[in-house]
Order: C-alpha cells, then sequence, then structure tokens
C-alpha cells in the first residue's frame, strides 16, 4: 500500500548516486590532494599523483580494449601498482582480479581461464612463471611492471607498466558505476573439493567495508597504513579503499620483514597495519633493539587464530593495540570483530585472553552475525555450550560465485551466508568458532584445503589411504599434517612423497609432517580425521576435548 511519501518522490540523479569506493579517491585528490598517498623506498606521491596515476591507469586499459565487465588480473606484491590497480582498473569498468602471488602454474592458469581475464598487469618477478601459463591464454595482453627492487631483470617483449600509464589520460573521464550491484572484484578462494570457487564483490560491499574499517577502529584522519597484509588477500580487506576514504599513507611493503616492519614503523610513524597471527609473533618477538624508538600508538587488526597470551601482552608492552576480526573471502575479508568492552580491563590477564579469543560482533555495516541450527536453520540459544554454523547476512556479503549456481545456491540457503565454520553464541552475544566444517588448515594467514593435499597423496602409486588434518605451529599456526596408510608389499618415505607432492602443490600447501601407519576407520570405512587430529595436537582437537564434545 503506497502512502503519500511515495508520491512524486522518485529516485533520480539529483538525489542518488551509486556507492562505490572508488570515488574516496576523486575526494581526497580534491581535498588533500598536495598530502602523501604512498611511500615506497624513495617513491613519495601524494593524492593528487596517485588519482592521476589511477585515471591514467583507466584511460590505457580502455584504449587496449578493456571494457565494462571485462576481467583485468593482476600478480602484484605490495607495491605502489597495486595500490593503483585497486582504482584504476574499476574505474574502467572492469573487474579486477587479484591473484596469489604464491599460486602454482596450475592454480594461475585456471583462475586466469575461469576468470577470462583480458589483461593481466605482472610484476616481473613472476615472468617465469607467468610464461609457462600464458602458453596456453594466447588471447591474454600482458603488461609488466618492472621494480628495481624486485632484484629481476626487465621483461622486453612485454609492454612496460610505465608506458602503458604514459600513453594514458590523466584526466580521463571515469564514470561511477550504474549500478553499485555492479562487480568490481574477483577473489579465488581454496576450497575443499574441485577448483577454486571464484567470489565476486560487488561495489556496494566494498564500499560499506571500508567505511566498516574506519568505524571498527574509530580511524580519525591521515592515517599511516603499513602494507603488511597482502593486497591479493580479499582486496586488503577492502583497506586500499579505505586510506583512500582518509587521505591516509600507504606505506608499501614488497615483502615481510619484522625488522624493516618496525623500522619503517618507526621512522614513518605507521598508525595502523593487519597481518596473520605468525606476522604479529614475528613482530613481537623481534630483537629489543629493532623496537627501540617505537613511542607512538600503533594499531594493527588479525585475523584467524588469535595470538596466544605471550603474544598479545608482549604487544602490549610495545604499545601496541590488538583487534581480533574474523571473515572469510565471502565477506570481504574480515565482517566481525571482538569488540572490547570497558570491564574486561578489570579481568585477570588468562580470561582478557579467553575473551578477545572469539571471533565476536557483526561490523558496523554488516546486517547479521550468528550461529545456526543445521536442522532448523534458528540461531541456537546464547548458552555457549549449543553448537552450530556461523553465517552472515547483509551488504557485505559477496554476489555470489562465478559460474557455480549451485555453490552460490547453497551458500546463501535460507537467507543467510553459510560460512562452514562451526561454533557457538555465548551468553553476552558474542560468538566464537569451535570447528572448521570445511577442515581447511589455516597457515600464515593462508588457507589451505586438507582434501587437496591428500588427492595429490593418492596420486602416488605406494599410498593407500591419506589424510591430512592441522597440527600446531609455533611458527605458521598451523600446518599440514598428513597421515598415510601405504598398500600392502609397497614402500615409499616421507621424502619421496613430499617430492611427488611438489608436483602438484605449492610451497605453502606442502605437509610439514608426514606419519605413516594404518588410518583410524569407521566400521564403513570412513577416515577418522578426529583421532588424527588429537595425534598431531591440532586446536580442533584441543578445543572440542576440552568442552567435553566427542
Amino acid at each position: 500500500m503506497s502512502s503519500a511519501f511515495d508520491q512524486g518522490l522518485d529516485r533520480c540523479a539529483a538525489n542518488y548516486v551509486a556507492l562505490s569506493p572508488v570515488d574516496f579517491i576523486a575526494r581526497s585528490a580534491a581535498v588533500y590532494g598536495e598530502r602523501p598517498a604512498i611511500v615506497y623506498g624513495e617513491i613519495r606521491r601524494n593524492w593528487a599523483q596517485t588519482y592521476e596515476r589511477a585515471r591514467r591507469l583507466a584511460s590505457a586499459l580502455a584504449a587496449a580494449g578493456v571494457r565494462r565487465g571485462d576481467t583485468v588480473a593482476v600478480l602484484l606484491p605490495n607495491t605502489p601498482a597495486m595500490v593503483e590497480a585497486h582504482f584504476g582498473v574499476p574505474m574502467s569498468g572492469a573487474v579486477l582480479n587479484t591473484l596469489n602471488t604464491r599460486l602454482d602454474e596450475p592454480s594461475l592458469r585456471f583462475m586466469l581461464s575461469h576468470g577470462e581475464a583480458r589483461l593481466l598487469i605482472v610484476d616481473t618477478e613472476f615472468a617465469p612463471l607467468v610464461r609457462h601459463v600464458i602458453t596456453s591464454l594466447p588471447q591474454l595482453k600482458v603488461i609488466a611492471v618492472h621494480d628495481p627492487a624486485s632484484g629481476a631483470a626487465e621483461v622486453p617483449e612485454w609492454p612496460q607498466y610505465e608506458d602503458f600509464l604514459a600513453a594514458g589520460d590523466p584526466q580521463y573521464a571515469w564514470q561511477p558505476p550504474e549500478d553499485e550491484w555492479q562487480a568490481i572484484a574477483l577473489n579465488y578462494t581454496s576450497g575443499t573439493t574441485g577448483d577454486p570457487k571464484g567470489v565476486v564483490y560487488h561495489h556496494r560491499g566494498a564500499a560499506l567495508n571500508a567505511v566498516s574499517n574506519v568505524l571498527e577502529w574509530d580511524m580519525g584522519k591521515h592515517p599511516v597504513y603499513l602494507w603488511t597484509l597482502p593486497m591479493f588477500h580479499c582486496n586488503g580487506w577492502c583497506f586500499p579503499w579505505t586510506v583512500a576514504l582518509r587521505a591516509g599513507v600507504n606505506v608499501c611493503l614488497r615483502k615481510f620483514d619484522p625488522l624493516l616492519v618496525l623500522k619503517l614503523i618507526r621512522e614513518e610513524r605507521v598508525s595502523h597495519y593487519c597481518g596473520a597471527p605468525i606476522v604479529q609473533a614475528a613482530i613481537a618477538n623481534a630483537p629489543l633493539a629493532a623496537r627501540e624508538g617505537i613511542t607512538h600508538t600503533v594499531r594493527t587488526m588479525v585475523a584467524g587464530a588469535p595470538p596466544p597470551p605471550a603474544v598479545i601482552a608482549q604487544m602490549t608492552q610495545m604499545g601496541f593495540e590488538l583487534s581480533h576480526v574474523y571473515g572469510l573471502t565471502e565477506v570481504y575479508g574480515p565482517a566481525a570483530v571482538c569488540a572490547p568492552q570497558e570491564h574486561w580491563r578489570e579481568l585477570d590477564a588468562q580470561e582478557q585472553a579467553r575473551l578477545t579469543a572469539r571471533q565476536g560482533v557483526r561490523y558496523h555495516l554488516q546486517s547479521g552475525l550468528t550461529v545456526l541450527d543445521p536442522q532448523t536453520g534458528l540461531p541456537v540459544p546464547a548458552d555457549g555450550e549449543t553448537m552450530g554454523e556461523l553465517a552472515f547476512r547483509g551488504n557485505i556479503c559477496m554476489k555470489g560465485y562465478l559460474k557455480n549456481p549451485r555453490a552460490t545456491e547453497t551458500a546463501f540457503a535460507g537467507g543467510w551466508f553459510h560460512t562452514g565454520d562451526l561454533g557457538v553464541i555465548a551468553t553476552d552475544g558474542y560468538v566464537q568458532i569451535k570447528d572448521r566444517a570445511k577442515d581447511i588448515i589455516i597457515s600464515g594467514g593462508e588457507n589451505i584445503s586438507s582434501i587437496e593435499i591428500e588427492d595429490t597423496l593418492y596420486r602416488h602409486p605406494a599410498v593407500a589411504a591419506a589424510a591430512v588434518v592441522a597440527a600446531p605451529d609455533p611458527k605458521w599456526g598451523e600446518t599440514p599434517c598428513a597421515f598415510v596408510e601405504l598398500k600392502p608389499g609397497m614402500q615409499a618415505s616421507a621424502e619421496e612423497l613430499l617430492a611427488h607432492c611438489r608436483q602438484w602443490l605449492a610451497g605453502f600447501k606442502l605437509p610439514k609432517q608426514i606419519r605413516f601407519g594404518e588410518l583410524p576407520k569407521t566400521s564403513t570405512g570412513k577416515i577418522q580425521k578426529f583421532e588424527l587430529r588429537k595425534l598431531a595436537g591440532s586446536q580442533q582437537a584441543i578445543d572440542l576435548a576440552s568442552s567435553g564434545r566427542p
């Protein structure tokens, strides 16, 4: 039924513009054009210059035949070109596909083919890998970014990035998306079976999560953000757009080094950075001399497994304020935060660590986070005991999986995005993960599919059965531990199986341990992974054992 408020009050160009994070750089260039935007070695660029380079990139892409809805892939470390791509590519109307720089050849080839990339911007460090991949993708145009800091040589057979930009129009009249539901980015996520799934982001979600990052951190004007988190991972949790929104500084970092990180924090007065637990531990455990001279407050976000209490204590002593966040690729990175409460400060250190280790509550601009009963689809009681599946709902959720309607429908069943993570709701409404339904191993912030490793082991002729679980690791948090049962009369050493796996898997996916013996099975022949988790000492097994659940 319509009312007076529905009459003559239509949406028009004067009162409605599609949300897009691309507009953030336009405002910062107009209002704070002379303020620093990029710091990388000797490179210092302000927001006016960075905006100009992004417009040149958009113009050059259009001249190269890139059109609205085309995919432009990038294989870049955290360099200035990667920041520019987050604006220049969507300015052209194209979809940005940031590729993991640790990918192996088969994965890279699949993603470029499945995403139908029209053009690839690649750092010359990865030229040898790309040369092999593009032999089967003759339609793919390649632009090379030569960074002297990489130590790699220029690639003369490919157009150079700086020449490509020089041919672009610095005043290119880019247009915002016609519809904020339009795709802005494509990110591939590890799946438990089959090929990786292509997660599609929309302009609206990217803009809202960028703003949510500001709200969760109470981020003031002109933050100095250090790129310890890979920008290829969920578009750097949307922080390329967040930093532009606040006219901050992108302190680029080609490769993580804790000593260099502390040096940059001190010299550039870094105020914010993000990272996996392994990054936080490396910084906290750096020599005392490397930490000298850092007298200002540094804020950091950590996702995945929370750091041990000892690491949290060390970082607090250093003047670092740590926020624990939770999310997945499908929700633009973090979409939940363990928001601290004032009264927690009155508790002892152990209890504070327990509370801050939880995944927490929804982001400001995410509509819902709950734990659903798998049978009824309804939220479980907030008793800290009843297990269910964590689920998100709201604007900070993907459009869906590219070319995979069945997976999309399953993920969004019942009007919620199903994470596959199992957990509980505490009496205070904070959620906590208790298990990972998808058997994903989180190692150094990277998701590794146990089934992918198992499938590889099964390809070896001597392997009768294989199962992979997470084992605790002091450096990486978790690493793959493989349990292998050999066929009768056949032999294979751990070294031989690792050599076999190297033919199919990226280095970070290789099992760090291989144990031989008969695998525990049910009466129907199903491998009992929980028993293996106990043998490996996995955190899942520890958590479930302490809760009294099988």
